[in-house]
């Protein structure tokens, strides 16, 4: 950094350059989440599948992690100044063209590079967030507010853009983006000097090849991880033939990352038990964290609470978040054992499943949810500062940022599989309860032929002809029992997930010197870490 010329103007205040900051990087985060705040409108909008809208948000997540170690490059190119403004100026360009477009096909490319330009913002905007921090406390705090706006993305999303799309078409979400994206470049063009933070270095031998075939091998993962189950895995060729690719992809990748003498990755950093255990925590995390999906979908599918109404009821999951996070960045602050913060933080998570499976009912109150709403909220803000600090300090500090980009991956790898996962034992677990269902219905089961005698008898008392009293009745049946099938899927998949937090509890009791380990805020890389 300049010795004689700040990044910031003598004039504006440590207030105003920390608000304006966080006003440049709350869009690029919620410009993350706009694909799955509401999937039926957007695959509504764009005449495409649920698979599809999901498919967009892997898109934009991978080419992320793909670009987070070639982005430093670019980083360390340009001034600060010119490097943030550029970055937004294209990204409102590429919201503009998802605003326009109806092409699904356009969609993914925009998607693509909104998440290679928003690495580069966030990059930029947490390096200025942090260096503007210099005490551990300071930084402790830092890194606490910036985890919980992330953990807090999805359900403010869901809050806001809800009252959005039931007034308008649902592109107008990206018209909204790319107006939030004004106040912060405006603010930041007149309140930063145009200087460096690093040294120049030109943009010559940048690792493309490893790039590409990096960020091929993520997007082909997420491919197959999405639509694997709705193509029948292995029996489609769509699958197999991306499956070989993903292997000769990632093949090559590891093979040249052994033999550069500066790799993009160093893989070595996985010799290391600590690395790795936080690596498979990590992705631990994300799949228990994407079982919170069902949850909401049982908040909509089966309560039928609209969008606007499930957004006001997370509003306790945040308040949980935001609890825990405070607790949990306290204790490291204080230097307590970090097994017993991982491991307070799966129990919490281990209670909400097993309160939580007890609750899928169609005559549950949505205020018998509260407390199970704010469990899942500090489960969840209790892991994730410490497991991804926990990730990133024990990467060697000579692999760079390894750490960070690791610590993508695996959140990427997780949050995807945690997709396929709930789709795969969705369609087995649901299929196998409705037929057990029909199964009974068929067998002329008591309880099945009394409730389908209600129906009919409370059909034909307000005047509906015998047939169409039978037709109606038969499928407010069939309804009934696809709800109840959800509902024992629900249940299911939470006693799953809640074995898996068993096994990890267990395992951090187990590991032999985690309980020795003291997370080194001051040794960590704040910037890249943001996902």
């Amino acid at each position: 950094m300049s010795n004689t010329i700040p990044v910031f103007k003598s004039w504006v205040p440590e207030w105003l350059i920390r608000f304006g900051l966080l006003i440049v990087v709350l869009p690029g985060v919620v410009l993350f989440a706009l694909s799955i705040s509401n999937v039926n409108a957007a695959a509504g909008y764009y005449g495409i599948s649920p698979n599809d809208v999901q498919y967009s948000l892997i898109i934009l997540y991978g080419s992320m992690a793909s670009f987070i170690v070639l982005e430093g490059r670019f980083f360390k190119n340009m001034a600060s100044k010119e490097y943030l403004l550029v970055g937004v100026i294209l990204l409102i360009a590429t919201c503009y063209l998802c605003y326009l477009t109806h092409s699904f096909f356009l969609l993914l490319v925009m998607r693509y590079i909104q998440g290679l330009l928003t690495c580069g913002t966030i990059n930029i905007t947490l390096t200025l967030m942090f260096s503007k921090l210099h005490s551990e406390r300071s930084k402790e705090i830092g890194y606490s507010v910036v985890y919980c706006i992330l953990l807090c993305v999805l359900p403010v999303t869901t809050l806001i853009t809800a009252s959005i799309i039931d007034t308008f078409d649902y592109n107008v979400i990206y018209k909204c983006a790319m107006y939030s994206y004004v106040p912060g470049a405006v603010l930041m063009f007149f309140i930063m000097n145009n200087v460096r933070l690093n040294k120049k270095i030109p943009l010559y031998r940048l690792d493309w090849s490893s790039f590409l075939l990096y960020s091929a091998g993520l997007c082909l993962i997420g491919y197959v991880l999405i639509y694997g189950q709705q193509y029948d895995w292995l029996d489609d060729p769509r699958i197999s033939y991306r499956l070989i690719a993903i292997v000769l992809l990632m093949g090559i990748f590891i093979i040249r990352q052994l033999s550069l003498k500066k790799p993009y990755l160093y893989l070595q950093a996985f010799k290391n038990p600590k690395f790795t255990l936080g690596a498979a925590l990590l992705f631990i995390f994300y799949i228990v964290r994407g079982s919170f999906g069902i949850t909401t979908s049982f908040l909509g599918g089966i309560l039928g609470l609209d969008p606007i109404h499930i957004g006001l009821l997370l509003l306790y999951n945040i308040a949980g978040i935001i609890i825990s996070v405070i607790l949990a960045s306290r204790l490291i602050l204080l230097k307590r054992s970090t097994r017993l913060i991982l491991i307070s933080g799966f129990v919490i998570l281990l209670v909400f499943h097993i309160w939580m499976s007890t609750l899928f009912t169609t005559q549950v109150d949505t205020a018998d949810l509260i407390v199970p709403l704010i469990l899942q909220g500090m489960g969840a803000g209790m892991l994730m500062v410490p497991i991804i600090l926990f990730l990133i300090s024990s990467s060697p500090v000579q692999f760079g940022n390894t750490g960070s980009a690791v610590g993508i991956f695996v959140r990427f790898l997780g949050f995807t599989a945690s997709i396929a996962l709930i789709n795969f034992f969705q369609l087995f677990g649901q299929r196998d309860h409705l037929n057990r269902l029909q199964d009974q219905v068929n067998s002329l089961n008591p309880v099945a032929v009394q409730r389908l005698a209600d129906y009919k008898g409370a059909l034909m008392s307000r005047g509906s002809a015998p047939e169409q009293a039978i037709k109606t009745a038969n499928g407010l049946l069939s309804r009934s029992m696809s709800a109840q099938a959800q509902l024992k899927f629900s249940v299911d998949y939470y006693h799953w997930i809640s074995w898996l937090l068993v096994g990890t509890i267990l395992m951090l009791a187990l590991f032999p010197s985690i309980g020795d380990t003291t997370i080194k805020i001051n040794e960590n890389q704040p910037a890249s870490v943001a996902f």
